[in-house]
């Protein structure tokens, strides 16, 4: 029996925390300050111009390796 009462407190503080855990998340949601439309804009402006440059960086070193890889004699 005691086992049983075990599983059912075990349960309980499960639930609990539970709803406990999405109402903290539900209050710390209303404290979030939301960035606005034009500030979207700039920071996805940002993002997507570093990928651009990283990814041309690195095509350039990829092409660099290669040639060093060409220039290895071949037996």
């Amino acid at each position: 029996m005691t086992f049983l009462a075990n599983i059912g407190r075990g349960i309980k503080k499960s639930v609990g925390g539970t709803v406990g855990f999405f109402s903290g998340s539900v209050q710390e949601l209303k404290r979030v300050r939301w960035p606005s439309r034009k500030e979207m804009v700039n920071y996805t402006l940002v993002v997507v111009s570093t990928v651009v440059v990283l990814t041309i960086f690195l095509f350039l070193v990829d092409l660099g390796i290669i040639e060093v890889f060409n220039l290895i004699p071949k037996k």
